[in-house]
């Protein structure tokens, strides 16, 4: 699958979640939980054959098998007790909360889009412009004012193209949201 169906397909469910009442934001947030807890599985499974650093009871595979009210308690549970833990899941997961209102569209974000996909299949660049496209279709939202924070990939090259870093030249990007312009420089 390409970056553009990604960004469309988790954009298409953004909406949704928004009209529900979730935020952009919120959107993001639980988005990154729900593919780390996949990911992980992914990379327990053969060509990686890494040991889980998910605890089975909270592991993909439990939220899998729920549905309906069951699902949405075992998420609730299972962002709790990785956040409770320690070390890094406890720190990527620390004060993590359910952000959904409704059990059908947390089953169907797990079941439909995220499960549907071999995310750790994915080259880093697909899922760099997954997320960079998520930004820029949320800056474009006009309701939400987010343009501030994202500065459109043409802008950046012609920045880069201005400025003309050199190997061996330091360079300085304080916001570095996505990285666009570190990349670009780079390239």
């Amino acid at each position: 699958m390409n970056s553009a169906t990604i960004v469309q397909k988790l954009w298409n469910y953004c909406n949704v979640l928004r009209d529900d009442g979730m935020s952009y934001g919120d959107y993001v947030e639980q988005l990154t939980y729900l593919l780390f807890l996949k990911m992980a599985d992914e990379r327990s499974r053969p060509r990686y054959s890494q040991p889980s650093l998910i605890p089975e009871p909270y592991a993909w595979p439990a939220l899998l098998k729920r549905d309906r009210d069951d699902l949405f308690d075992h998420y609730r549970h299972t962002l709790e007790k990785l956040g409770a833990g320690k070390g890094t899941l406890a720190l990527i997961f620390n004060k993590a909360q359910n952000k959904f209102q409704d059990p059908a569209k947390l089953r169907r974000l797990v079941v439909d889009l995220i499960d549907a996909e071999n995310w750790s299949a994915m080259g880093a660049n697909v899922k760099g412009d997954a997320y960079e496209g998520l930004l820029e279709k949320n800056a474009q939202d006009t309701k939400s004012g987010a343009g501030q924070y994202f500065t459109p990939r043409a802008l950046i090259a012609a920045m880069v193209d201005c400025i003309a870093p050199r190997p061996g030249e330091a360079i300085c990007d304080p916001t570095c949201g996505t990285g666009g312009f570190l990349f670009f420089a780079h390239n």
